[in-house]
């Protein structure tokens, strides 16, 4: 069985999914995560994103894979682990230019269906209820307060970038989260909107164990309809 996860930035996403999936033996995958991968490459490599024959090429040499060390999943491309890396404002201020790409989705999508083949996982994303696998029998979309979401994203890069985030403000932070999720829900090519048939929560006022009962709790129920 496949359960996506969708929803703008700060939601909870990636920790409700990654929990979700520990508490019921799936395996987790962080769509996001590969974009953000693709983003990497296309930088380091100095290629600009408009011209469409070089970015061709970075896709097909991309090599990503992921790897399980002391029970977190580590990103590599082309052997670099690129982790940490990955989460960096110069990362997050490009990828949702990058992954609008239609050549750039369609590479990603297919190696997403790849990984569902023959498994139970669990797919967070912004897409994932939309177009990869909208006949998932449990999608779930996140919201979330815009104040409430740009304190914790905050509050996030000054624990893991405490030098790039020294200057930021809740301000600023807002307007690029805003920003960026403006671009994401108007962009041509798989938008970033809640899928037909997807359970929606607010994460707002939840601590994690709540937002998870809730989606287990709708997990049981379809099965009992289903």
């Amino acid at each position: 069985m496949i359960i996506t996860i969708d929803g703008p930035t700060a939601t909870g996403k990636s920790t409700i999914a990654k929990k979700l999936a520990h508490e019921i033996g799936y395996i987790y995958f962080d769509t996001g995560a590969m974009y953000r991968c693709v983003t990497f490459a296309v930088l380091k490599n100095h290629i600009d994103p408009d011209n469409r024959t070089e970015l061709q090429k970075i896709l097909d040499q991309f090599h990503f894979e992921i790897k399980i060390k002391h029970g977190d999943r580590v990103y590599f491309v082309d052997g670099e682990d690129v982790s940490l890396k990955i989460r960096g404002n110069e990362i997050t201020s490009h990828v949702s230019k990058i992954s609008a790409i239609p050549a750039v989705r369609e590479k990603l999508v297919a190696l997403q269906r790849e990984h569902a083949v023959g498994v139970n996982a669990v797919f967070e994303g912004r897409d994932m209820g939309t177009t990869v696998f909208p006949e998932a029998k449990i999608k779930i979309f996140l919201t979330g307060r815009p104040e409430v979401r740009a304190s914790r994203r905050l509050e996030e890069l000054k624990i893991k970038f405490p030098a790039e985030a020294k200057d930021l403000t809740l301000e600023s932070v807002l307007a690029e989260m805003e920003a960026r999720d403006r671009y994401d829900e108007q962009r041509e090519y798989s938008p970033l909107k809640k899928a037909k048939g997807a359970y929606e929560i607010d994460t707002s006022d939840l601590t994690t164990d709540e937002v998870i009962f809730k989606i287990l709790e709708y997990k049981d129920s379809v099965k009992t309809t289903s």
